[in-house]
């Protein structure tokens, strides 16, 4: 199936819509682990009751059922270390370290799926690095917030070439609710650990304050169901790196929606942004240097 217009103006939506939810991890008072439960519930909840209505089959074979709940345990992880990044540190902190997820792609996908390591997909990541390093020298004081970054956007890489399988085999609104039903298990599982050792004596905090119901329906409904729905389905007719180095725009929504919603404190150095830019560039020179080497390879197979 070849890309259109169309796919590549979803995708773009899409990473609008992800590029709010870090604002939307502040917005609402719930710690992280909290805050991803209720998601991957609300979300898990709105796919089955969206299969009820439309009078479609939600069962899938028990073997591949394993593999998709499984694959929600990488996305609660990652969704988890989002959102406590973005609370360590600043919503432009974890979104710059989020835009390192076309990098670890470069390196898991080949891993994956048994193919070379693409030369061009190296040096971006390379590229991607010097930018990483430009930010790190100049915003000592949020190392740890990306860090987490860092790691929930090599999550995102793995769930991401995993899902860009199970996308060939099933319907993605299957994959969406066997996945969040996968994350919310798996935390619900977690929480008497976390509350016995993470919560500095606070224990669980369930209750909602404000607007976090809002806030949390707006995260599990548009930016969850419908952005992970239709991101699963693209995945039909994108290449799974294509797809996570436009990921990488992320940052250029986030940062921009968080100056104008929260002010001051989310004006960073001018080396952050510098960083930020390096790492952004690497998003305008892939398609360039992939059509390159398609050219060049339809022209030596002519030959």
């Amino acid at each position: 199936m070849q890309a259109t217009i169309k796919d590549y103006f979803l995708l773009h939506l899409i990473v609008l819509i992800w590029g709010f939810t870090a604002i939307l991890g502040v917005l609402i008072s719930l710690p992280a682990l909290e805050l991803v439960f209720y998601r991957t519930l609300i979300a898990s909840v709105g796919v089955a009751l969206l299969f009820v209505w439309k009078k479609k089959n939600i069962l899938i074979p028990t073997h591949e059922m394993w593999k998709v709940l499984g694959t929600g345990i990488l996305i609660a992880l990652h969704w988890i270390l989002f959102f406590w990044s973005a609370r360590v540190a600043t919503v432009s902190v974890c979104l710059a370290g989020m835009a390192t997820t076309s990098l670890w792609t470069a390196f898991v996908e080949p891993f994956f799926n048994r193919t070379k390591v693409k030369w061009y997909e190296v040096a971006l990541g390379i590229m991607v690095i010097s930018g990483l390093v430009v930010i790190f020298k100049f915003e000592t004081g949020y190392w740890l917030g990306l860090s987490m970054a860092l790691a929930s956007a090599f999550l995102a890489a793995c769930f991401s070439v995993i899902n860009g399988k199970l996308t060939k085999k099933h319907d993605p609104y299957q994959i969406t609710f066997y996945e969040m039903s996968g994350a919310s298990v798996f935390i619900l599982a977690f929480m008497p650990i976390y509350a016995a050792y993470m919560t500095d004596g606070q224990g669980i905090q369930w209750a909602w304050q404000g607007f976090d119901w809002f806030w949390l329906f707006l995260l599990g409904g548009v930016c969850t169901v419908y952005a992970f729905s239709v991101s699963v389905d693209l995945m039909k007719r994108l290449t799974v790196f294509s797809i996570n180095l436009t990921i990488n725009l992320e940052p250029v929504y986030g940062i921009v929606l968080a100056v104008l919603i929260f002010g001051e404190s989310e004006k960073m150095t001018p080396e952050f942004y510098l960083g930020t830019l390096i790492i952004l560039f690497s998003v305008l020179t892939y398609p360039v240097l992939n059509y390159w080497n398609k050219r060049r390879k339809a022209v030596r197979t002519l030959g």
